[in-house]
């Protein structure tokens, strides 16, 4: 790979959901490249893919899916889960190299922006050295949620923490103690848990909870008023706006 070479591998951030936020950049690669990849569960069409359809409808000649062999069947911090998911990305990033080396342009579609808690990362890693990649940055679903919520979330001097809710109580805990302003991705199962550590640290009271940020679906809802036997979608987040210094 020499910096002469033409990109031929992108990393596609979409944005967190609507189609009408995602960049003029990302639209001129999603309808130019040979191959549109994207991540799913296996059975499924990956959320990714969904928010392209008003862009590029399907087409089958161009697409690529990478069902994924566990999702959250097996915790992320168990062995089994990296057993599975090292091969996985293994013969991903192969799959792709062997495209992009057949001169075809192949854009990986992410949801959000690529480089925050996206799957690409994993392909980025093996491939950086070999290829030259273009990254196309975008609207995060958190950036999209406090919008949508009409939430500012760090004013004046705040500090904003971001966690995943994946973490263990007692980390939630200690990560979220002291912060002005807080989000929480990757919901889901882990809901009560979450409830149970913003109660503790003292930031029930102005939690928000946020699902499909800006899609058709989207649903926001104060957390106290969320009913305790609510299940939460592994897409949705809880914000906690800051109250810093306004002037």
């Amino acid at each position: 790979m020499t910096m002469q070479d033409p990109v031929r591998l992108f990393g596609l951030g979409l944005g967190p959901g609507n189609p009408d936020y995602m960049t003029v950049r990302a639209r001129r690669v999603l309808e130019s490249a040979d191959r549109l990849v994207h991540f799913c569960k296996r059975g499924r069409r990956g959320n990714a893919r969904t928010i392209a359809d008003t862009i590029v409808g399907p087409s089958p000649e161009r697409e690529i899916a990478l069902a994924y062999p566990v999702t959250t069947e097996i915790p992320a911090d168990h062995p089994d889960y990296a057993a599975a998911l090292n091969p996985f990305y293994e013969q991903a990033a192969a799959m792709l190299l062997a495209e992009v080396e057949a001169g075809r342009t192949v854009a990986v579609l992410c949801e959000g922006d690529p480089f925050f808690y996206g799957s690409f990362m994993h392909l980025w890693w093996r491939l950086k050295d070999r290829l030259s990649i273009e990254v196309v940055p975008a609207v995060t679903a958190m950036s999209g949620a406090w919008t949508r919520a009409g939430a500012p979330i760090t004013w004046g001097d705040d500090v904003l923490t971001v966690v995943p809710g994946t973490l263990p109580e007692p980390e939630l805990a200690r990560r979220l103690s002291g912060t002005d302003a807080a989000v929480v991705m990757k919901l889901g199962s882990h809901l009560p848990k979450v409830r149970a550590v913003l109660r503790s640290t003292g930031l029930f009271e102005r939690a928000i909870y946020v699902e499909r940020a800006t899609m058709a679906q989207e649903r926001i809802v104060p957390l106290p008023d969320l009913p305790d036997n609510f299940e939460a979608p592994y897409f949705s987040l809880i914000i906690v706006p800051g109250r810093g210094r306004r002037v």
